[in-house]
């Protein structure tokens, strides 16, 4: 069973910056996905054993002071951070990026703000159906895409814990040389689909309360149910 206070994290934004070159599996984690994992082996044998895992969520680096546990994060490192340092990094020296996942309508909005932001970065993109699970001809096309760009950089957006799994068993079959991050929520923010929240609430913590206000129909369960079950399943791990 995955334990929070077991898990190796980056404790800092600054810690992006030392992650080496190569092939590289690189995950989040938050309240959502601990839940989720909690019940799903698969989904916590592939953020365990990815290569990186950042805590993207306030709750998780409070957790991790409560638990006591082995990582100790000083801040909250949001799948946004991670994109936005990614993507500067291959934009200074150039090469080609690959968003997989979303629809072709926030792939293209994709397109376009990349050509004005990251200018030095070639971007291609692929746009899987849209299905709870692929058939074996849908993941061969899939991989097939991703390893005839041979990508400096791959993205993978199919929200958690689809996007995890997916990469984490395919693993092999990507015959790439560089960082993939699995970063759904990131395909809306940066197409402009999704607003995210204001800096102060991404400060203060508050970036869930921020998506239940505007969204609250959609968001109420992870958040107000989702929540109150990371607090149980945080107390059950700090008396086991």
């Amino acid at each position: 069973m995955l334990k929070l206070k077991e898990l190796s994290l980056l404790t800092s934004r600054r810690e992006l910056s030392s992650l080496p070159d190569g092939k590289l599996l690189i995950n989040t984690i938050n309240a959502h996905s601990y839940n989720t994992a909690l019940k799903d082996s698969l989904f916590a044998e592939a953020l365990t054993k990815g290569d990186v895992l950042i805590p993207d969520g306030a709750s998780v680096v409070m957790a991790c002071r409560w638990l006591k546990a082995k990582s100790q994060p000083v801040e909250r490192i949001a799948g946004w951070d991670l994109f936005v340092h990614e993507m500067d990094r291959l934009n200074r020296k150039g090469g080609t990026c690959f968003f997989m996942g979303s629809s072709e309508k926030v792939l293209e909005l994709i397109r376009k703000r990349a050509a004005v932001d990251y200018p030095n970065i070639k971007v291609e993109t692929y746009s899987p159906p849209y299905k709870p699970e692929f058939s074996e001809e849908d993941n061969k096309g899939i991989i097939e895409a991703i390893n005839r760009a041979n990508p400096d950089l791959l993205w993978i957006g199919m929200t958690a814990p689809k996007q995890e799994k997916w990469t984490y068993t395919h693993w092999k079959e990507l015959e790439i040389h560089c960082h993939v991050g699995t970063i759904g929520a990131v395909f809306d923010f940066f197409a402009g689909t999704v607003e995210r929240a204001p800096l102060w609430w991404q400060e203060h913590g508050l970036e869930w309360l921020y998506r239940l206000l505007k969204e609250p129909k959609r968001m109420w369960r992870r958040y107000i149910i989702g929540n109150t079950l990371f607090l149980k399943n945080v107390v059950k791990e700090m008396i086991n």
